[in-house]
Order: C-alpha cells, then sequence, then structure tokens
C-alpha cells in the first residue's frame, strides 16, 4: 500500500464497524476469523447482550486506523471503571494510586472481555509496526485527551509485548496451563507419557465419576438448542455467584453466539438419572480448544476435572486439535497433564510516580514469575527420559 497520512476514527461500538472490515483486519476474511474472540459476531454479542456496555464498566472506544481511506489496522479498546473480568490484576496499583490522592479510574482497556486468551489486540494483517506503533500511540492519546489514567492490553502476544517495550510500555508476564497434542491416538495414548502416580490418579478420577452413573454427551453448533442454553446458563450462573458475585455474561450473550457463531461452539453435558447436573462451554479453532464457562447444580467429585479437563482433552484429540487452552490460573491443572506457558500484557501509567511504582513492581514480580514456572517444569507428572515408571 502506498503510504499516505494516517488517520484514526474512535467507535462507540462494535456495531458501527463493518463485520467484514474487522474480520479482514482480525486475519480472516467474511464471517470467519482464526482466533473466535476476535471475531466481530463475539463482540458485537457481548455489547448487544447487555454483557459489555458502559453500564457495567465496559464502555466500547475502538480504534480504526484508516490509509488513504482504506482501513489498516484496529485495536478494540473499553473505557473501564474497575478491574473485573480481566484475570490480570492491577487492583493492587489501583489502591496504592487511590490512597495517595490519585484516580486510578476510569482506565482504558484493551482486551477480549471475560476471556483469557493470549491472542493479537492489535489487528494489523499486514503485520507493519509503524502501524501497531500508531495504534499504541493513538490509545494513549485517547487516554491523555479523557483524562484517564493508564492505558492496559491483556494477553497480548509476545511480538505485541516487545514491540511495546520498545515504545517505552510496562510489560507483565504470568503463566497458564495448557494441554498439548502429542499426535496421540487416544486418551491412554497420553496418559502412558505420565509417571505411574499421575497416570494411575487421573484412571482413578475418570472411574470415580462413571460409579456415580454419569452421561456426558459432546454437542455442537446448532445441536445445540435454546434448551441446552437455559440449562447450561443455570450452571454458569451459579459459578459466576459464587467467582465473581455476579455472573459477568447475560443470558442474550449465549443465544447471539450461537445464532452468529455455532461453529465454534461445543457444550459438555452431565447427566445424571436422565438429567443434565453440570456443562462446560467450548469455543473452537482450526487447531485450539478453548475451555470457558463451567458450572453444576449437583457435587459429584472429580466431574469438573472430567468435564473440564479430561473430556477436553478427548475431543482434542477425537478432532486432532494441537492445543487445550483451559483458561486462567488453577496449578491443579499440571498433574492433570497441562503444561505451564507464559502469558503477556502490557501496560501505559499517565502519573510517573505510579510508573516508577509498578515498573519496579514488576521486575520483581517477573523474576518470582520465571523461578516459579521452573518450579512447575520441575514438577510436571511427564516421565523423565530415564524413567520408565
Amino acid at each position: 500500500m502506498p503510504q499516505g497520512e494516517l488517520s484514526a476514527t474512535i467507535h462507540p461500538g462494535t456495531a458501527s464497524i463493518n463485520a467484514e472490515v474487522w474480520n479482514r483486519l482480525a486475519g480472516g476474511e467474511g464471517s470467519h476469523t482464526p482466533n473466535p474472540f476476535s471475531n466481530h459476531a463475539f463482540f458485537l454479542a457481548l455489547e448487544q447482550s447487555g454483557s459489555a456496555i458502559a453500564q457495567t464498566g465496559w464502555q466500547p472506544q475502538h480504534i480504526l486506523l484508516s490509509q488513504n481511506e482504506t482501513p489498516v489496522a484496529l485495536m478494540p479498546l473499553f473505557i473501564k471503571s474497575h478491574s473485573q473480568g480481566e484475570y490480570v490484576f492491577d487492583h493492587a496499583w489501583a489502591d496504592a494510586f487511590e490512597r495517595a490522592g490519585g484516580n486510578y479510574y476510569p482506565k482504558l482497556q484493551a482486551s477480549i472481555p471475560f476471556t483469557p486468551v493470549t491472542s493479537q489486540k492489535m489487528f494489523v494483517p499486514s503485520n507493519r509496526p509503524d502501524l501497531k506503533r500508531a495504534l499504541l500511540e493513538t490509545a494513549r492519546q485517547l487516554a491523555d485527551q479523557l483524562n484517564l489514567s493508564s492505558v492496559h492490553a491483556t494477553f497480548v502476544s509476545r511480538e505485541e509485548a516487545q514491540l511495546a517495550e520498545q515504545n517505552g510500555w510496562l510489560s507483565r508476564i504470568d503463566t497458564q496451563f495448557h494441554w498439548k497434542n502429542r499426535g496421540f491416538s487416544c486418551f491412554d495414548d497420553f496418559v502412558q507419557t505420565l509417571s505411574s502416580r499421575k497416570r494411575k490418579a487421573i484412571i482413578r478420577e475418570r472411574k470415580k465419576v462413571r460409579e456415580n452413573n454419569i452421561k456426558i454427551e459432546w454437542l455442537q453448533g446448532k445441536d445445540i438448542t435454546a434448551r441446552h442454553w437455559d440449562i447450561f446458563f443455570e450452571f454458569y450462573q451459579d459459578t459466576g455467584a459464587r467467582k465473581w458475585g455476579t455472573p459477568y455474561l447475560t443470558r442474550a450473550f449465549f443465544t447471539r453466539i450461537s445464532q452468529t457463531m455455532p461453529e465454534n461452539l461445543m457444550l459438555i453435558l452431565a447427566q445424571k438419572d436422565k438429567r443434565a447436573i453440570a456443562g462446560a462451554l467450548n469455543f473452537l479453532s482450526q487447531e485450539t480448544l478453548f475451555g470457558r464457562y463451567w458450572g453444576c447444580s449437583e457435587e459429584v467429585p472429580f466431574l469438573h476435572f472430567e468435564l473440564c479437563y479430561y473430556q477436553a482433552i478427548d475431543y482434542a484429540i477425537a478432532h486432532k486439535l494441537k492445543t487445550v487452552e483451559a483458561g486462567a490460573q488453577g496449578g491443579h491443572k499440571l498433574s492433570r497433564g497441562y503444561e505451564p506457558v507464559f502469558t503477556r500484557s502490557i501496560h501505559w501509567i499517565q502519573n510517573p510516580g505510579l510508573r516508577r511504582a509498578v515498573a519496579d513492581f514488576l521486575t520483581h514480580e517477573r523474576e518470582a514469575v520465571h523461578e516459579d514456572r521452573e518450579i512447575l517444569q520441575q514438577a510436571a507428572p511427564y516421565k523423565s527420559p530415564t524413567n520408565n515408571s
């Protein structure tokens, strides 16, 4: 594309950006994007269902860059009045700044609401560094114009984190747990790679679920009916109330994604005595199963592990997916074959004093995260090359 002056437009909602333009900038075409959470339909469902709107503390401020009147880059952004639904915790930063007399909220947030999945947060199909820098600078200028304390982009790619650091942003790392398919033909193929003790523990857990007369069903796409969504939403509400106080997503959100992106959905339901008692909703890309939401109406030993981890592995093997991402946190995933991987976020702090304090904190935190990952890797359940157990 010939070089020309860039222009930035701030969009107060996903609906004001053409779906094909959005998805093209997110690396896809038509109604498809490589990552389902980058899809125009996903953001639109969040906003039009009332899940991610100004009233819930997520006011859209999406940046669209154009060059020679052609859209060339996009950065979904929200003005946030809290730090909920982000999974990268900055509450201590907010508390410290407010004790010192500052106002940490509102802030500007580049993220996929309620979704701790690493993906591009700067949609630049050409991968031009100058366009990514322009997005970062536009976000900074927007925060300054709106008198916002800071700009944050969470679960960014390694490349985005490196570029942001080169341009003066602070970077942060954390750890998630992902399962990797090493060409397994079945679940037993996978567990044979584990140490004897871990292998026996997993077999025992799965047996306990079967002994409770649990029947498990995989539902995909259009096979997930309104009745299924009603059942699952009850489970989701229970989990949301216990975890966050108020569930993040509305019932309308699930209806919308069922209508607009069914090919990306897989619901696992557990039944006991012909009655659904638990469910786990997953999203799919061509290579990855993303475990997202879980809930139950009846406690059954190890059922959470069965639906969220073991069934996810079963499905990934059966459909030749490369990875299962099981969501945020959860060191207990390690013993079930999920391996530690780094996640990254980037931060621009307007106040110089707070910026210095956060930078110092991140230096020490980074060292601790690296040390923790080494310990986790040493504790991985897989057989060592010299271990035949």
